[in-house]
């Protein structure tokens, strides 16, 4: 019986070679794993593993519940799992539909530099003005959120913002930002150097799981830049401290030139360093300025 084992075992290899198509094969085989990746690391940027780990321990049960021949239970089991594919697709519907905008999200003119010099221009001046804006409300804690949109677009979240559609400046996130201010409450997102909206509403899943321990603008920015592309710049209201977050991880603590450093890596990948050194040399400038000039008026108030 053993050989027989054997003899069929060998016979069922054979038959795999005989009819394996190469090509077609080869390909079959290579999307599948390439799929089957993808999934696996989308899942790994959510927490979608404990609905996983919720099914499989179903299966199990419904794997008892069969062996031991429990009628009634068997009977509810099928009921339930008759339409696993739409149960599937309900359960983890966010996670399909952010694989789709990835996917939708890819831009071929990347490829041609001379299409984006412009955008590269404005991306750029937006970086430096967000650079002396968060500089400036660190030194005076003063709390912002805003968003870098890149390849994923940020329209849900402008559903019950304030539209602007302005040039990025130094002047206009400082005024929007302002405690006092209409629009300071919330997020700004900036979309090809310009600033699309204010006052955006970032929704948060209350079971998200964050190790660190912050409050509600760096939960925002973390559970945006989970959700999309987004590159989520804080500062803090209570401390000051500028912040980056990126794909689910959050760097604390930065200054402005490491934001400035890092938002080139992020946002600009084909920039020209020397434009970039020649931007941050003159911003760096103004900056020291800014700090003499606001050093002063502080001082003057106090004599007076």
């Amino acid at each position: 019986m053993f050989a027989e084992a054997i003899q069929t075992f060998f016979l069922r290899l054979k038959d795999v070679f005989v009819n394996f198509h190469f090509i077609p094969d080869i390909l079959d085989i290579l999307l599948v794993t390439l799929l089957v990746y993808a999934v696996i690391v989308q899942l790994r940027k959510t927490q979608s593993i404990q609905v996983i780990k919720g099914i499989i321990f179903v299966a199990i049960v419904y794997g008892l519940v069969s062996i031991l021949n429990m009628s009634a239970s068997t009977y509810i089991f099928n009921r339930l799992l008759s339409d696993i594919i739409l149960i599937v697709v309900i359960l983890f519907s966010g996670e399909i539909r952010q694989a789709l905008e990835h996917m939708g999200a890819r831009s071929f003119g990347k490829s041609l530099p001379f299409l984006n010099r412009k955008n590269e221009e404005d991306e750029l001046d937006a970086i430096n003005a967000v650079c002396r804006a968060c500089g400036a409300m660190s030194r005076n804690k003063v709390g912002s959120l805003i968003l870098f949109q890149r390849r994923t677009l940020l329209g849900d979240l402008t559903k019950q913002a304030v539209m602007i559609d302005s040039e990025t400046s130094f002047e206009m996130l400082c005024s929007i930002f302002y405690p006092k201010a209409p629009l300071h409450d919330g997020a700004v997102i900036i979309r090809n150097g310009r600033i699309l909206a204010a006052r955006c509403v970032v929704p948060m899943k209350n079971d998200r799981v964050i190790n660190e321990n912050v409050g509600t603008r760096h939960r925002a920015a973390l559970e945006a830049s989970l959700n999309s592309d987004c590159v989520a710049v804080v500062t803090s209201e209570e401390t000051g401290i500028i912040s980056i977050a990126v794909e689910g991880n959050l760097r604390r603590g930065i200054t402005d030139s490491e934001l400035r450093e890092l938002l080139g890596q992020y946002l600009l990948p084909a920039a020209d360093e020397k434009r970039v050194k020649r931007k941050k040399k003159k911003n760096d400038a103004e900056d020291a300025q800014a700090a003499v000039n606001e050093k002063e008026a502080k001082t003057d108030g106090a004599d007076e």
